[in-house]
C-alpha cells in the first residue's frame, strides 16, 4: 500500500525545498486542464512538439540545483531534454491552472522560474474563469492578454467566444468557452 501511495504522489522542488502538491486539487482544475490539453494536442498532431500534462518534472535550471516544477500544460519541441520522467530543455508554453493553495507560486516564484529559463509563453488559469497570459519579452514577461469569463450572452461584456491563439503555434487557437466547458 506505501509504494501505491507513493507512485500518485505529486510534488514540487523550489529552492531546494520539496512542497507536496497532493491531495490533488479539485475536479474543476482537471477538466480546464484537459480542455487546454486536448486542444493543443489536436493542434500538435504531425509535429515534432509534444504536449504533457501534469506528467512531467521541468527541471528549470539544472546548471544550478535539481529544483523542479510539474507544469499543468507545457509544451516541448526539443526532445533531447527528455529523460525518464523529466525536462530540462526550455518550453514553448506552459499553462498553471492555479488552486487557492497555489495562486501565489504560480505568480511569483513559478513566473519569475519560467521568465528566467526562457519559457516564451506562459498562462496563469484559475477554474472560476480567469485567464492572464504572458509574453516573454526583452527577457521580461508581459502581461499580453487578461480575461474573466462572462458567457451571459445577455451580458455586454459576453465574450465566451474570445479566440486565444497560441503565440508559437498560432494555428491553435481556442476560445474562452471551450478552456472552461463543463466547469459547472
Amino acid at each position: 500500500m506505501g509504494l501505491l501511495n507513493q507512485e500518485h504522489r505529486k510534488d514540487e522542488k523550489i529552492d531546494g525545498v520539496v512542497y507536496d502538491m497532493s491531495p490533488a486539487p479539485n475536479f474543476r482544475h482537471g477538466i480546464v486542464n484537459s480542455n487546454i490539453h486536448r486542444i493543443i494536442a489536436n493542434g500538435l498532431k504531425n509535429s515534432l512538439c509534444l504536449v504533457f500534462m501534469e506528467n512531467l518534472d521541468y527541471h528549470y535550471h539544472p546548471e544550478i540545483n535539481d529544483d523542479y516544477f510539474c507544469p499543468d500544460i507545457m509544451i516541448i519541441c526539443d526532445r533531447k531534454h527528455l529523460k525518464g520522467g523529466s525536462y530540462s530543455g526550455i518550453p514553448k508554453f506552459i499553462v498553471e491552472t492555479s488552486s487557492p493553495s497555489t495562486s501565489k507560486r504560480d505568480k511569483t516564484e513559478k513566473k519569475d522560474a519560467y521568465e528566467k529559463a526562457g519559457v516564451e509563453e506562459y498562462w496563469i488559469v484559475s477554474p472560476n474563469g480567469n485567464i492572464e497570459i504572458y509574453y516573454l519579452q526583452n527577457e521580461k514577461y508581459m502581461l499580453e492578454q487578461s480575461f474573466i469569463l462572462q458567457d451571459d450572452p445577455e451580458d455586454e461584456f459576453y465574450n465566451a467566444q474570445t479566440v486565444i491563439r497560441l503565440k508559437d503555434f498560432p494555428h491553435i487557437k481556442m476560445t474562452l468557452k471551450e478552456i472552461f466547458e463543463n466547469v459547472d
